[in-house]
C-alpha cells in the first residue's frame, strides 16, 4: 500500500506528533539531569563527578534495552511496542523522583534510559513508513525533533523547576509528559502489522553486515567528543563564561534552538546527500568543539558556541538513521534503535572521559578539546564507510 491509503484515518502530522511528543519527554529526563548535576550531588551526598555517573547510568539503559527490545520484540506490533516503553518510561521517572539514596536513583535511571533507544528506532522506522522514499530522513527527522525541542522549552523549564522545588520534581513532570505521550500514540498512530518474514532472527541479520558496524561506530565515536562537552555545560558555563546558576537555563535553551535546527535541517540535507551530509556534520563538530574551549570566555561567544554544538551535532543525527535503515535490510528496527544504544555509548564515554580530564586537574575548556580529535576519528571511520560503498558498487558492476 502507499503512505496515503495506511493513514487516511490517521493523519501523518498527527503520527509524527505523538512520536515527537515521546521525543520530547525523553530528551526532557535525559538531559536535565545535567543541568542539576550539583542540586543532584548535594541531595545524594555525592560529588559533581561521582553524579556524572548517573548520566552514565541512564546512557548504558539505552545501551542494553535498545538492542534487546528491538530484537525481542520483533513480532509485536510496532504500535503496541511503543505503548509498551513508554510505560516503562514513566515507571523510571516516577522511581527517579522517589529515590533518596545514590545506588536507588542509578538503578531508577538505568530502568528510565531502557526504552529509550528502541522508542526512538522503533519511531523512526514508523515515520519513515509513513511517506513516500525520497522524504524518508524528513520523517525520521519530525519523529525525534521532540528530543531537541526538549532542549529549548523542556529541561531550562525542568531545571529551574528543580532549582526552585528540588531536584525531584522534574522527573515527576516528565512522568506527566510519559502519559501524554501514551494517550498520543494510542489515538494518532495506525497499528502496523507485523509481516510474517519479521522475527528476532531478521533483524538479528543487521549484525552480520559490516556496514551497520560502521555506521554505529562513526555514532558512537563522532559524538563522544559532544557529549563530553555537554555533560558539564552547567560548571563550564559558571566557571569559564561567568554565567549565574540561574542563568544557565538560557544557555540550555540556546543548546535547544541549536539542535532543533540542526534536526530539520539535517532530515531536508539526508534527503539530497546522506552520506554528505554525514561526512559535513562531522567536520562541523570538529571545528566547534576544537573552539568551544576559547570560544566560552565570555557570555556572547559562549552562547554562540553552545548553538553551533547543538547544530552540527544534531545535523547528524537524520542521517545516520537513515544510513542505518538503509544498510540493515531486514532489520531495521534493531539497526535503528542499536543507533541510540551507540550514541548512549558516546554519552557514557564521553562524561567519563571529560571526568578524567577534570579530575586530572585540566580546567572545563579540554573536554571540547579531546572531543575534537573524536570528531575527526568519526570522520575518518564514515569516509572509509563510504569507500566500501564504492568498492562495492564497482564489484557488482
Amino acid at each position: 500500500m502507499t503512505p496515503d491509503t495506511r493513514t487516511t484515518s490517521r493523519p501523518v502530522g498527527l503520527a509524527l506528533f505523538a512520536l515527537a511528543t515521546g521525543g520530547f519527554a525523553i530528551g526532557t529526563t535525559e538531559f536535565v539531569t545535567m543541568g542539576l548535576l550539583p542540586q543532584i550531588a548535594d541531595g545524594v551526598n555525592i560529588s559533581i563527578p561521582t553524579a556524572g555517573h548517573l548520566i552514565s547510568a541512564y546512557a548504558i539503559g539505552v545501551v542494553v534495552g535498545a538492542p534487546v527490545i528491538a530484537a525481542l520484540g520483533a513480532r509485536t506490533g510496532r504500535k503496541r511496542l511503543l505503548l509498551g516503553l513508554m510505560a516503562v518510561f514513566v515507571l523510571g521517572n516516577v522511581l527517579s523522583a522517589v529515590a533518596s539514596s545514590y545506588e536507588f536513583l542509578m538503578a531508577a535511571r538505568f530502568l528510565t534510559g531502557v526504552p529509550h533507544g528502541a522508542f526512538f528506532g522503533i519511531g523512526a522506522v514508523v515515520g519513515a513508513s509513513l511517506v513516500p522514499v525520497n522524504r524518508r530522513a524528513w520523517a525520521v527527522s519530525m519523529s525525534m525533533v521532540g528530543l531537541p525541542v526538549s532542549n529549548i522549552i523542556g529541561v531550562p523549564l525542568t531545571t529551574l523547576m528543580g532549582q526552585k522545588l528540588g531536584w525531584q520534581a522534574p522527573f515527576l513532570a516528565v512522568g506527566v509528559l510519559g502519559l501524554l505521550t501514551l494517550v498520543a500514540v494510542w489515538f494518532w498512530v495506525a497499528p502496523q502489522p507485523v509481516g510474517s518474514d519479521v522475527n528476532v532472527r531478521s533483524e538479528l541479520s543487521a549484525l552480520a553486515r559490516p556496514q551497520v558496524w560502521m555506521a554505529l561506530l562513526v555514532g558512537m565515536v563522532g559524538f563522544g567528543g559532544m557529549f563530553a562537552t555537554y555533560s558539564y555545560i552547567t560548571p563550564t558555563m559558571t566557571e569559564l563564561a561567568g554565567f549565574s546558576a540561574a542563568a544557565v537555563t538560557i544557555v540550555l535553551a540556546v543548546y535547544g534552538v541549536g539542535m532543533t535546527c540542526g534536526t530539520v535541517v539535517g532530515g531536508r540535507l539526508a534527503d539530497r546527500s546522506l552520506m554528505g551530509s554525514l561526512y559535513g556534520g562531522l567536520i562541523a563538530i570538529a571545528i566547534v568543539l576544537g573552539t568551544f574551549g576559547w570560544l566560552a570566555q565570555t557570555k556572547p561567544t559562549a552562547l554562540v558556541a553552545v548553538f553551533a554544538m547543538g547544530f552540527s551535532a544534531s545535523i547528524l543525527v537524520p542521517a545516520l538513521q537513515t544510513r542505518l535503515m538503509d544498510v540493515a535490510h531486514e532489520g531495521q528496527s534493531l539497526a535503528a534503535s542499536l543507533n541510540h544504544s551507540t550514541l548512549n555509548i558516546a554519552n557514557a564515554l564521553g562524561a567519563w572521559l571529560g571526568s578524567v580530564v577534570l579530575a586530572a586537574g585540566y580546567g572545563y575548556e579540554w573536554p571540547s578539546r579531546l572531543g575534537a580529535g573524536l570528531a575527526l576519528a568519526g570522520l575518518i571511520l564514515a569516509l572509509i564507510s563510504g569507500f566500501m560503498d564504492r568498492q562495492g558498487t564497482r564489484l557488482r558492476a
